[in-house]
């Protein structure tokens, strides 16, 4: 609660410019602003922290939202932090319901920053290099954030939902649930998670975008730990070798039997000529002698 005050969460749009489908979640009216009643707000995070955390421990991903000036930055540190997906500059129309075409865009993006490294623009004119450097920032703008998705994300984090309002269509057309950021001003219905709070405050941004991050570092922090304790049972009792181990040529020699067993072989004579032929010869002292 503390943390939420101190962010400025509770702060609402002016009461001319609400959204009546957000009553329930206002407390009162101070000074024309709207007041949002943060004891919903910290229910609603709960909610929708552990989505986000049986989302990711299900082996799905979470893609993060965001392409308002204020929470651009936020949006990408928290997302790179988790190792998750996100879009911060704009939302380009079909990303979810037509990622087919978005995917070819992706390899079009990695076609050309290969191009630059393996020396393929050495070969070209300066017109062509430039034309192909402003086409590869401009995707990497767009699409840098979901360079590496290979499907769709199991569930969608916006802050928002009134700029990103073809980003929520799109959500729901596809099934996916959302998590999202909703002022006074915003729509609620059709959003699976509202989160009832201030989307125009960085700290207020940041704040809720960590708290996102956190659910997913979590959820595979539960997913490692379960691995490790897979490991443990398997077979505890299998012998491991390493460099460490004792090799057969290593182990010590009991210089008692070993004489032992050379005077017995002594004492069965000499070896036959066809033996004597077969020994090995050192052809150096062969040539030594003569």
């Amino acid at each position: 609660m503390k943390s939420l005050l101190e962010s400025g969460v509770h702060f609402g749009h002016q009461v001319k410019r609400w959204d009546p489908r957000m009553k329930k979640y206002i407390f009162a009216e101070r000074n024309g602003i709207h007041i949002i009643d943060l004891q919903k707000t910290i229910q609603a995070i709960k909610d929708a922290y552990d989505a986000v955390r049986k989302t990711v421990a299900s082996g799905k991903t979470v893609l993060f939202v965001g392409t308002k000036k204020q929470a651009q930055q936020a949006i990408q540190k928290e997302a790179e932090r988790c190792g998750m997906f996100f879009v911060n500059n704009r939302w380009l129309g079909g990303m979810l319901t037509n990622f087919v075409t978005i995917k070819k865009s992706l390899l079009r993006l990695k076609k050309l920053e290969k191009m630059e490294v393996d020396g393929t623009f050495e070969n070209l004119t300066k017109k062509e290099i430039a034309a192909l450097g402003k086409e590869r920032s401009k995707l990497q703008k767009n699409l840098g954030g979901i360079k590496e998705m290979k499907e769709l994300p199991g569930i969608l984090f916006i802050i928002d939902t009134r700029k990103e309002a073809i980003a929520v269509t799109e959500a729901q057309r596809m099934g996916i649930p959302i998590v999202a950021v909703v002022d006074t001003n915003c729509n609620p219905d059709g959003i699976d998670f509202p989160i009832p709070g201030n989307d125009d405050a960085i700290r207020a941004i940041t704040l809720f975008t960590q708290i996102v991050a956190n659910a997913v570092v979590e959820a595979d922090n539960e997913a490692g730990l379960k691995i490790i304790e897979t490991l443990g049972d398997e077979d505890e009792t299998e012998e491991v070798v390493t460099d460490a181990s004792v090799k057969e040529e290593d182990r010590e020699i009991d210089i008692e039997s070993y004489s032992k067993t050379a005077e017995t072989e002594s004492q069965a004579g000499p070896a036959s000529e066809e033996d004597e032929e077969d020994l090995p010869v050192d052809m150096d002292k062969v040539y030594g002698e003569e």
